[in-house]
């Protein structure tokens, strides 16, 4: 095999042409997707059952498990749901050896199967139930002493075994670069006259005693080692070569791939992996990481980046320090954010502790909204939930960093429909770190403050763009509807096909928002059978505005598609319960992903919400500019009624 450039992005090179050439990609399998589907088959399913025992035994903490230990059998939600776990073993154990790197070992927590399963978390970290034993009457009760107990000793176990395996995945990586044909030959030699085991005189030396007593006892010489280790490394790089091939066959799928690398800015760290850290680059290659996310992932229940990541009950990410993370897709997120080109220091992802500290500090700076915005027809003083507005955190100050829209550029509306939406406005009541109840909040429904917020920002848009016509509105929950083009005539008629309920996955909405926006521009862009539209450079930019009452169960996915695209800006409106730390939690996330992405800007809004201030700001970062206060004042009025009639 000739000499593969190091400078070459990976899979590009000449030795990967010669594939199929087909618009329709070659179907391409490995372990990981293999696992993944089996893994996808009841990955939500237990995921429910989980949250429903949870709710039923009114344990609020997603982080904690149900105990019910009894000497009899017992037929209750809880032991229902640890059956299932058990039955799960097989599935826990193929995702395991699929995705686990050399000399890792699988573990559960399962005890009623055995109580030697190797996992490290059973000994080191405490129960959050404390050690009260168990009740023959019903379950436990988690304790907030022992809670925060288990939770420090979590994060202290999860970085050292984090720290452990990494420096034991970066020890086993080859010493010089499988890409250079001359120092493989050098060792292919060596091991030739190794297993030669010829004398000076060239004859074939008589095998000693000694050495039938290593064969027998598996002892391996120096240059056997040697011998098995170049092998290795030659079936490694077989393996990465057979990889790219299948997952990128042809032209068009490599050209996707290099445009991806490119835009996330980790053209420099994939090359680097490639060259010096073969291993790891494998692992990462198998689970898609170098490409964009598939289409057909959005509309599936359960995907490769909805698998939740489970430290202590042996459910694995794909990276060496993959403990810690909630799922794949904040895992991936994550680990593109700290290794695109540009990054300064590590971005770890805060504990549970540190996001729920800040999260208290953010809510603290809350202050008076500016009493220039004061509206007396805001939903929160049209329907006297309580008296003023709720104290709000002040945005940061607008920062142009994506550019100012321009006539050509698409302006749609995405809103979440789930069903908190509709639901009254509650906020969790903490001891420590565990929940013990919730507490009801006097402000208007999410639903309601979130219709009146699209109505002034299409309102004003219309004014500024003289877009008359209106702009399309794409709700979503469980799934995604096309409610169509809302404008100040129509919007009241048009509300009513909005309809509330469901969970929130925003990537069913993204995905119906893309779909509108490239048969609009078809003519400018491509299909690709597996990863969807790709705009080219003529395709209008998109701007979004995405309003949210929470965090979505595939945000990270969201963000994680975001980072790749140039042809879209996102403006996210986020809709808070008053003093509520979950919210603030979610916002400090949303500011940090805003902060990284320049395709992503962030407001935020909590309990009685000033509703002009809120609009003015989204309207900044969705025209891209410093909107004065005259200016946002003259846009704010409707339309004249006149021109109605040239519609």
């Amino acid at each position: 095999m000739a000499k593969m450039s190091a400078d070459l992005p990976p899979s590009y090179s000449a030795t990967t042409r010669g594939g199929p050439t087909s618009a329709t990609p070659a179907f391409h399998t490995n372990a990981v997707i293999e696992a993944g589907h089996v893994r996808a088959r009841d990955e939500q399913e237990m995921q429910f059952l989980l949250q429903n025992v949870q709710q039923v035994y009114r344990i609020f903490n997603p982080e904690i498990e149900p105990e019910h230990d009894t000497e009899y059998y017992c037929n209750c939600p809880i032991h229902r749901y640890m059956s299932r776990k058990m039955n799960r073993l097989n599935v826990l154990d193929l995702w395991s050896k699929a995705v686990m790197y050399p000399g890792e070992k699988t573990y559960h927590d399962c005890y009623q199967v055995s109580w030697f399963t190797g996992n490290p978390y059973s000994t080191a970290v405490v129960s959050p139930y404390g050690f009260s034993g168990a009740s023959l009457y019903g379950s436990q009760r988690p304790d907030p002493k022992y809670h925060a107990m288990s939770i420090r000793q979590t994060i202290r176990l999860n970085e050292a075994l984090n720290a452990k395996a990494q420096a034991a995945v970066n020890g086993q990586e080859p010493p010089f670069s499988i890409w250079e044909t001359s120092q493989l030959e050098a060792s292919m030699s060596d091991m030739s006259f190794a297993d030669s085991a010829s004398n000076s005189s060239g004859q074939r030396s008589k095998p000693s005693k000694l050495a039938g007593l290593k064969r027998a006892f598996s002892i391996k010489s120096s240059e056997e080692k040697e011998a098995i280790k170049t092998r290795k490394l030659l079936g490694l790089r077989t393996e990465i070569l057979n990889e790219e091939r299948g997952r990128w066959p042809d032209e068009t799928s490599r050209n996707i791939a290099i445009t991806y690398q490119a835009k996330m800015g980790m053209t420099e760290k994939i090359s680097e992996l490639r060259s010096r850290y073969p291993l790891q680059y494998l692992h990462l290659l198998r689970a898609g990481y170098f490409e964009p996310i598939p289409v057909a992932w959005a509309d599936m229940a359960s995907n490769p980046l909805k698998f939740s990541i489970e430290a202590a009950s042996g459910w694995r990410g794909i990276t060496p320090s993959w403990r810690g993370y909630e799922d794949t897709a904040e895992e991936r997120l994550y680990w593109v954010l700290n290794h695109r080109a540009g990054s300064t220091g590590a971005r770890l992802k805060p504990d549970i502790i540190s996001a729920l500290d800040m999260a208290r500090a953010r809510m603290a700076s809350a202050v008076e909204p500016p009493p220039a915005y004061f509206a007396v027809d805001d939903v929160c003083h049209i329907q006297h939930t309580s008296k003023g507005y709720s104290n709000q955190v002040m945005p940061p100050p607008f920062r142009p960093v994506d550019g100012v829209e321009t006539p050509s550029d698409d302006t749609m509306i995405l809103l979440d429909v789930s069903g908190s939406m509709d639901f009254q406005p509650m906020r969790p009541n903490y001891n420590q770190y565990l929940i013990n109840g919730y507490s009801k909040s006097t402000q208007p429904k999410n639903k309601d403050v979130a219709k009146s917020i699209i109505r002034r920002f299409a309102d004003a848009m219309a004014n500024h763009d003289q877009n008359w016509q209106g702009y399309e509105l794409i709700t979503f929950s469980s799934q995604a509807d096309h409610i169509g083009i809302i404008n100040h005539w129509n919007f009241k008629e048009m509300w009513k096909f909005v309809a509330f309920g469901g969970l929130t996955r925003v990537m069913t909405g993204w995905q119906k928002v893309k779909q509108l926006h490239f048969q609009k521009h078809s003519e400018s862009a491509t299909y690709h059978p597996i990863y969807g539209w790709q705009a080219g450079p003529q395709t209008p930019k998109l701007r979004l505005l995405l309003l949210l009452d929470g965090e979505a169960s595939d945000m990270d996915e969201f963000e994680l598609d975001l980072l790749g695209l140039s042809w879209v800006h996102v403006t996210i409106f986020l809709i808070g319960v008053d003093g509520c730390p979950h919210h603030h939690r979610h916002a400090n996330e949303l500011q940090r992903i805003s902060e990284v992405n320049p395709h992503v800007s962030f407001v935020d809004a909590q309990g009685n919400a000033p509703e002009r201030f809120i609009t003015h700001e989204l309207l900044k970062r969705h025209l891209g500019y410093e909107l004065s206060m005259t200016e946002f004042e003259g846009l704010e009025h409707p339309p004249p009624y006149s021109v109605s009639a040239d519609m």
